[in-house]
């Protein structure tokens, strides 16, 4: 199987780089939303940003709901087989199918069973997180309730701060739902983004996972993204940090359709 033959070569650099990536400041970002097996997406992306002045990041969420998973998966590992330092794949909740089970999941429940368990564990050596020095967190959900943005390396897969990092969604009113009820997607509200955010030093959150946020949340800090044709709007979009730019909030990075 591709994939298979991707992972086995990526492994030794994805334990090498561990659960947290520190992007470099003089170089030019782009952070790309859930592309759920949109192959056409990832492409773009790689044909049109793969440069040696940038870092591309996805921010998980390459696999079930469009209409090619296995390619969309297989185009971002290959690029990251290429240029492992140039090219990252994030955990999202669809990466870790192995870890936390879910329906529908046209992806993996394709998978002959002992191929869905090998490449799901294999994805569960995904980073968590890509932190910016000037700021910028980037993950797929919701902000974990850790005490320094360093102790997300030593966050574990199934853990509760790792199901709000990768099933975690934001409000802008509503009660908070327990974090620890396994079968639900935790929320939270504008007062934890506050409060986590200024404990870690964090500027702007980027993340993508949850198709019924707005585009800027909490003053404009939190931004989500999506970069496929399988949501209705089928608008695929890419967030842009420049070397140059000092970002105080989402809007600081230019969004750019693909």
């Amino acid at each position: 199987m591709r994939l298979l033959e991707i992972l086995a070569k990526i492994e030794p650099v994805l334990a090498a780089q561990g659960r947290l990536l520190v992007l470099p400041e003089d170089r030019r970002i782009v952070y790309v939303g859930d592309t759920h097996g949109d192959a056409d997406a990832a492409a773009q992306v790689l044909e049109r940003f793969a440069r040696p002045d940038t870092v591309i990041v996805f921010l998980g969420d390459t696999v079930d709901r469009g209409p090619d998973s296995e390619g969309t998966l297989a185009l971002i590992l290959e690029a990251k087989r290429d240029a492992p330092e140039a090219v990252h794949l994030l955990m999202g909740n669809h990466e870790a199918w192995a870890v936390s089970p879910f329906a529908p999941a046209d992806f993996w429940m394709s998978l002959p069973q002992e191929e869905a368990r090998t490449v799901g564990g294999r994805l569960l050596a995904l980073p968590f997180a890509a932190w910016h020095p000037r700021g910028i967190l980037a993950l797929h959900g919701a902000l974990p309730d850790v005490c320094s943005v360093e102790e997300i390396a030593q966050i574990r897969p199934g853990s509760t701060n790792w199901r709000r990092i990768a099933w975690g969604d934001w409000e802008p009113a509503g009660a908070e739902i327990p974090v620890d009820e396994i079968a639900s997607r935790p929320a939270f509200r504008a007062e934890t983004f506050a409060t986590i955010s200024a404990r870690l030093g964090v500027k702007v959150l980027v993340r993508s996972h949850q198709p019924t946020a707005p585009t800027y949340l909490y003053d404009d800090r939190c931004l989500t993204l999506f970069t496929s044709c399988a949501y209705g709007s089928g608008e695929r979009r890419v967030a842009i940090l420049k070397p140059e730019v000092q970002p105080e909030t989402g809007r600081d990075l230019a969004l750019v359709s693909i």
